[in-house]
């Protein structure tokens, strides 16, 4: 499959003034600054091919919007390459730009004052839409996102989930090949949220675009894409689909269930009845409902349920299956290098 998206070796290190404390310390660093290099990105390598929506997650401080940064333009690589649709983004800017979408769920790319049609017609502009393909583009638009009911009102009267359907319509005005989304759902309710989420998808099956998707949302994660690239301290940990993240790395099941009688917690200890450390298990109490989540190649649901019937009376339970971020969680905390 053809790959829209080529990252080789990409690395950007920043230099950083170390001022020793004091007021002899303030002069020293202005004019013999102590210099240290860090490593924001630290040789990052992965492709991405036509079509596909992939997540691109890590912790707070990881280097995701660094490597954005410079996969949209907006940064110069120190070393390695970047290649979006046989174009390198650092070159020739202006064509470069009409290749792609980009969203900020923090930042907005709309016109406060302006009715959000008048900023379209601005847009359409800009990059040199013609008049056709702008009727068609925004009938297509409305349709998928929902916008003729505010497309009049001005974007400072806009909620939080109409700016962000109005900015992800802005970012997708020029038909771009490829789309980066910067938490597109941060701050939204659950049924918002769900309408964003369909229409990326909708997007991305009727018309191939493909997506490179940052958050911390991790529903986001599972519900949109199939792969995943993460990155923590501006390493690549992880390269590949979800479902083998989840058998490599995250046998855990969650049991949770409710004591008829709190007092009969202590009669529980996981640990000690299989032996488990505290890797293997984590059980959690809140009056009377408890949590655990333990790692099934250790020990097996029957098993956890058949010893927890035989100490206590309980009223209700429910068994999951892994979930993602308990999974990134281990990951993290193991320092696994894939």
């Amino acid at each position: 499959m053809e790959n829209m998206i080529y990252v080789e070796n990409l690395r950007k290190e920043f230099k950083k003034i170390i001022k020793e404390p004091g007021f002899k310390g303030s002069v020293k660093a202005l004019f013999k600054p102590n210099k240290e290099i860090v490593k924001a990105v630290d040789g990052i390598s992965f492709n991405v091919p036509k079509g596909e929506i992939l997540g691109f997650i890590g912790p707070n401080g990881a280097g995701k919007s660094t490597v954005i940064k410079m996969l949209t333009g907006i940064l110069m690589p120190t070393s390695g390459k970047c290649v979006i649709n046989g174009q390198i983004p650092q070159e020739n800017r202006k064509n470069y730009v009409k290749e792609i979408g980009v969203v900020f769920g923090q930042r907005t790319q709309l016109w406060w004052d302006l009715a959000l049609r008048e900023t379209y017609s601005v847009l359409k502009e800009i990059y040199d839409v013609p008049d056709e393909k702008y009727k068609q583009r925004m009938e297509f638009l409305n349709e998928v996102l929902e916008l003729e009911s505010f497309i009049t009102s001005p974007v400072r009267t806009l909620s939080l989930g109409q700016r962000m359907r109005a900015d992800i319509a802005a970012s997708l005005l020029h038909s771009p090949k490829v789309l980066f989304l910067d938490e597109p759902t941060i701050g939204l309710d659950v049924v918002v949220k769900e309408n964003i989420r369909n229409a990326i998808k909708k997007i991305n099956e009727e018309e191939g675009t493909t997506v490179i998707l940052t958050t911390h949302d991790l529903s986001d994660i599972e519900l949109l894409c199939n792969r995943i690239v993460m990155i923590d301290k501006g390493k690549k940990v992880f390269d590949g689909e979800i479902a083998a993240l989840k058998r490599n790395f995250g046998n855990v099941r969650t049991f949770a269930f409710e004591l008829v009688n709190a007092a009969d917690f202590g009669k529980l200890d996981y640990r000690m009845q299989y032996r488990l450390s505290d890797d293997d298990i984590t059980v959690e109490r809140d009056k009377n409902s408890v949590t655990i989540k333990f790692n099934a190649d250790k020990v097996n649901i029957e098993d956890i349920i058949a010893y927890t019937l035989s100490k206590v009376h309980i009223t209700d339970m429910q068994v999951k299956d892994v979930d993602i971020e308990d999974i990134i969680k281990r990951l993290y905390l193991k320092g696994v290098d894939v």
